[in-house]
């Protein structure tokens, strides 16, 4: 059983999903900053300054909580409707993102394929050695 888990292992595709996934970690925190404090304040900006992470609703009792976070310490039920469409645009960002990566590198494979499947030119542009000596014994035996 550890030759077969050794093998597996050693296989292309789990070492390249175990990239991947690496790959993928650090790009979530990248896009995370970069909707939590480019997008959303520009966003907020439009919106008259609403900052999206906040905005919530007290399920249980009167809303006296200032924040999402003061509520959820204090073990208040909340419909963060807020935290959800931040999500929401991580998401869409990061989908369209990888989108743009996995189009850019299948653009990058069929190119290599149509150059690889592309048939050399074989053909010689003058004349081959072959000829030139069909040619040579043709006019010897014309001569003779």
């Amino acid at each position: 059983m550890l030759n077969e888990f050794k093998s597996f292992i050693a296989r292309g595709n789990v070492m390249d999903m175990a990239v991947g996934i690496i790959i993928g970690a650090a790009f979530t925190a990248i896009v995370k900053s970069m909707v939590d404090d480019l997008i959303n304040p520009i966003i907020g900006l439009f919106m008259g300054g609403i900052d999206f992470t906040n905005n919530f609703w007290v399920l249980s009792g009167e809303n006296t909580y200032t924040s999402l976070e003061a509520a959820r310490e204090a073990g208040a039920a909340v419909f963060a409707y807020g935290a959800f469409f931040m999500a929401v645009i991580n998401f869409l960002i990061i989908a369209f993102v990888v989108f743009q990566l996995v189009r850019n590198v299948n653009r990058i494979k069929d190119r290599m394929e149509q150059q690889e499947e592309a048939p050399a030119d074989e053909t010689p542009k003058g004349p081959t050695e072959l000829d030139v000596l069909l040619e040579i014994r043709d006019s010897l035996n014309n001569k003779a």
